[in-house]
């Protein structure tokens, strides 16, 4: 049976998951982005919630016990507090928003919940093979630190019962160095899927500060969700105007150029780049690209095309184009795509990103296939 502490913490943690999922498409909207911690769990800002309290009934019967009181009135030979809402203001902060702490499969599954997601079926990949150690067994040696005192008490009451010193009358178990148990460890074989994230984004003028925002806050959920499918995710950043470079990820959002756009330079990258480094037998690939839908010339965007259809696309496992409006972009990149793809394709995704508050739709629209 589980202790009633363990119980009200799990079903407080349902409250929290449940009062996150609620301000989800709010706080995203925001871009507001879950603060990673560095042991594998995320800090993330959310309401307050209200504990429950007493409260007073409807049907008042006087004040402190007998007779009528007012509001105000002091208890116990207490001084008074006046009326309420009387008084000078205080110079202290008002409440601030509770901080929770939740893992990436926690926060993951919020955002599968909210967005009704299904788990990535791999493409086929060949899986890659990797050993950890899982300590199921109990050995009769081993470190203090992975003692397991249930069982060496259990071997040492079943020795000093069978040798006839256990008294009930005065049940004291010392255990011996024999009776002494540990966790062990077995090392066990596992098959894991690989994915491989490449993000490319037009940095040219007409993509500023909003627009990149969107990118930056769409890609981490992106990111998420994807880490929470593959144990072993490996994410590569390639930047465009004219010419295109990989990147940190830092630069990946900070940068901002002022030349033309050919979006066949992040084209050519992107498959140099997996190529080089990620044979499509072994690994998961997912090429994101996203700009404002302007490109230098028609030519180049067939150039686009042909790079699309005989490398990127037989060799992922789904390419996404994310066109995030902009007053300078005209779109017609997206309109090539879509006249090309459709809106049926299963190899090639197509969202449109107004604004803040269509990035968890443009997330769905990415990852609601399952690919």
């Amino acid at each position: 049976m589980d202790h009633p502490i363990k119980r009200d913490h799990s079903r407080f943690r349902k409250i929290v998951k449940g009062k996150i999922r609620d301000n989800l498409r709010k706080y995203v909207s925001a871009g507001e982005m879950p603060v990673p911690k560095g042991d594998g769990t995320f800090k993330i800002p959310m309401p307050s919630i209200n504990t429950p309290r007493f409260k007073f009934g409807e049907k008042q019967q006087g004040g402190q016990g007998q007779g009528d009181g007012k509001p105000g009135d002091p208890v116990d030979g207490q001084q008074g507090e006046g009326e309420p809402g009387q008084g000078e203001a205080g110079e202290g902060e008002g409440n601030k928003e509770l901080e929770v702490d939740l893992s990436l499969d926690e926060l993951a599954s919020i955002l599968g919940e909210e967005l009704e997601l299904p788990n990535i079926e791999p493409k086929g990949k060949k899986t890659l093979e990797s050993t950890t150690n899982k300590y199921k067994s109990i050995g009769t040696v081993g470190p203090d630190s992975l003692k397991h005192f249930k069982r060496s008490y259990k071997e040492a009451l079943k020795r000093q019962v069978s040798i006839g010193q256990y008294d009930p009358e005065n049940p004291v178990i010392i255990p011996s160095k024999g009776d002494m148990r540990y966790r062990s460890s077995n090392t066990v074989v596992e098959f894991e899927n690989s994915a491989v994230v490449i993000y490319m984004m037009d940095v040219s003028g007409s993509m500023g500060d909003e627009q990149k925002e969107i990118v930056r806050t769409e890609s981490f959920w992106i990111n998420l969700w994807l880490k929470s499918q593959y144990k072993n995710i490996e994410i590569r950043y390639i930047i465009h105007d004219a010419t295109a470079k990989e990147v940190d990820e830092k630069t990946f959002f900070s940068t901002r150029e002022s030349g033309g756009t050919l979006i066949s330079s992040a084209f050519k990258l992107c498959r140099e780049i997996i190529s080089e480094d990620y044979n499509s037998a072994e690994w998961n690939i997912y090429p994101f690209h996203f700009s404002d839908g302007d490109n230098w010339s028609t030519d180049d965007t067939k150039l686009c095309l042909d790079i699309l259809d005989n490398f990127i696309i037989p060799n992922s496992n789904v390419f996404c184009y994310g066109q995030v409006e902009s007053r300078y972009g005209s779109g017609q990149f997206y309109k090539d795509l879509h006249s090309k793809y459709g809106d049926a394709s299963e190899e090639i995704i197509l969202s449109k990103v107004k604004n803040k508050d269509a990035i968890l739709d443009s997330i769905k629209d990415f990852l609601g296939k399952g690919k």
